[in-house]
C-alpha cells in the first residue's frame, strides 16, 4: 500500500524546495492497525532511511492496561530514532519494534504527567555503561517543558514544580545508588552523563503562565539538526501548563504529535498541511462504562478531545493521514476497536476529511511520504 521513498538529500535543500514540490497523496480507507513482528534482538530501526513513525504505546491515562501499553511513539529518520512520551513499557517496546539504544537521536515530552514520563529515566538508568549494541553512543538530547513557576502540593517537596531538566537531576538522585555501586565495581557510569537535558520555554511576548497556559500563538522553533527542524506551540490540558504539542520537518515529510490536549487552533496552526498528524482521542461515552465519577468525567471531557472532533481538525489543518492514539477508554472491552474506526470514519464524514485514516495499535508502524508544499 504504500510506495517507497525518495533517496534522502540534505534537510536545508528540500525545506528549500518544497514550494517547488508537487508529490500527490492518495487518500485510502481506514486502516487496520497491524502491529509490527516483535523483535527478538536490538537491531536497526524500522526505516534504515526516509521516515516512519512508530506508535510504542497508545493508551490514554495512567492506570495500566494489559492491553495496552502506555503512551509513546518513535520517529525514524535517516536511521536515527526520535521519541516522543515515555509511557509504562517504553523501553520494553522500543526493542520489542526493533529499535537500537545506539539509534536513539532524542528525546522529546509534551508533558510531565505520570503517564507520559514514568518511562523516561528507565532509558539512561538502564543503558549507563552498557557498550555495544545496548547502550547509548553518545549524550542524548532531552527537550520538555520547562518549570511551571507554580508550588509543588506533593508532602515534603520543596520550592516549585521541577521542570523538565530540574526533574532529571532529581531522578539522578533519587536512582543514585545503583549508578553508585556499579561504578564502585567500573561496571557503569553515570546515567546523567547520558542526557543533555534542555528545558523548552515559550516565547516571553505571547503572555502565557499557568493561569493562561494556552494562548493563541505561531509556532516558535525548540531545535534543529541534519535531521530535521522541530517547532512547537503551547496546547491546554487543564492544569498542566507548559504542556507542548511538536512539529517535525524532514527531508522526507512532516509529522505533528498533539500531546495530551483540549480542542485548540494552536494545534490546526501547527499541524497545517502537515504529511502525519498524530493526535490523542477520547470517546465520552467510553468513559461512562468505567463507572468514574461523573466530576471525574467531565474534568477529563475538558481536558481532552473528543474522537468526533478529529475529522474536523485534520480537514482544517489539511493533513494527508490522522493518526489516532493515546485512546480513552483505552479497554479494547469497553470500546472496541470497531467501534474506534466506525467513530474515526463517522467525523471524518462529518467534517469532509478526504486523507488517510489510522487507528492506533501498540508497535503499529507508519511510514510517511512527503505530499507537497505547505500553504503558508
Amino acid at each position: 500500500m504504500c510506495e517507497p521513498l525518495g533517496e534522502p538529500t540534505s534537510r536545508r535543500t528540500m525545506l528549500s524546495a518544497m514550494a517547488a514540490s508537487a508529490a500527490a497523496v492518495v487518500a485510502v480507507p481506514l486502516l487496520a492497525a497491524e502491529p509490527v513482528a516483535a523483535a527478538t534482538t536490538t537491531g536497526s530501526a524500522p526505516s534504515g532511511t526516509g521516515l516512519s513513525v512508530t506508535l510504542l504505546g497508545t493508551n490514554g491515562g495512567p492506570p495500566p492496561l494489559a492491553t495496552r501499553y502506555g503512551i509513546s511513539s518513535a520517529l525514524t529518520v535517516n536511521g536515527r530514532t526520535y521519541v516522543v512520551d515515555f509511557g509504562r513499557g517504553a523501553v520494553t517496546q522500543y526493542l520489542r519494534a526493533g529499535l537500537s539504544m545506539p539509534a536513539l537521536a532524542g528525546i522529546f515530552l509534551t508533558h510531565l504527567h505520570a503517564d507520559h514520563v514514568v518511562d523516561y529515566y528507565a532509558f539512561p538508568l538502564l543503558s549507563a555503561g552498557a557498550s555495544g549494541t545496548q547502550g547509548f553512543q553518545s549524550a542524548i538530547q532531552v527537550y520538555g517543558p520547562g518549570p511551571a513557576g507554580v508550588a509543588s502540593t506533593v508532602a515534603g517537596a520543596p520550592g516549585p514544580v521541577p521542570g523538565t531538566v530540574a526533574m532529571t537531576k532529581l531522578a539522578g538522585q533519587a536512582y543514585a545508588a545503583s549508578p553508585t555501586f556499579f561504578m564502585t565495581e567500573h561496571a557503569g557510569i553515570d546515567p546523567a552523563t547520558l542526557l543533555d537535558v534542555h528545558d523548552v520555554l515559550p516565547p516571553s511576548d505571547i503572555g502565557a503562565s499557568a493561569t493562561n497556559s494556552a494562548p493563541i500563538m505561531a509556532p516558535f522553533t525548540v531545535m534543529e539538526n541534519d535531521d530535521m527542524k522541530v517547532t512547537a506551540v503551547l496546547v491546554p490540558h487543564g492544569a498542566v501548563f507548559p504542556a507542548y504539542a511538536y512539529r517535525f520537518d524532514t527531508d522526507h515529510g512532516s509529522v505533528v504529535f498533539s500531546g495530551d490536549t483540549s480542542p485548540t487552533p494552536n494545534i490546526i496552526t501547527l499541524a497545517a498541511d502537515a504529511d502525519v498528524l498524530v493526535h490523542e482521542a477520547l470517546y465520552p461515552a467510553g468513559l461512562a462504562r468505567l463507572g468514574l465519577p461523573q466530576t471525574l468525567i467531565d474534568h477529563i471531557l475538558s481536558t481532552h478531545t473528543d474522537v468526533a472532533e478529529l475529522g474536523r481538525i485534520a480537514a482544517e489543518s489539511n493533513v494527508g493521514t490522522l493518526v489516532a492514539t493515546h485512546l480513552g477508554p483505552g479497554q479494547q472491552s469497553v470500546v472496541s476497536d470497531a467501534t474506534w474506526r466506525r467513530l474515526l470514519r463517522d467525523s471524518a464524514r462529518r467534517f469532509g476529511f478526504g486523507g488517510s485514516i489510522v487507528l492506533g495499535a501498540d508497535l503499529l508502524h507508519v511510514p510517511v511520504r512527503k505530499r507537497g508544499p505547505r500553504r503558508y
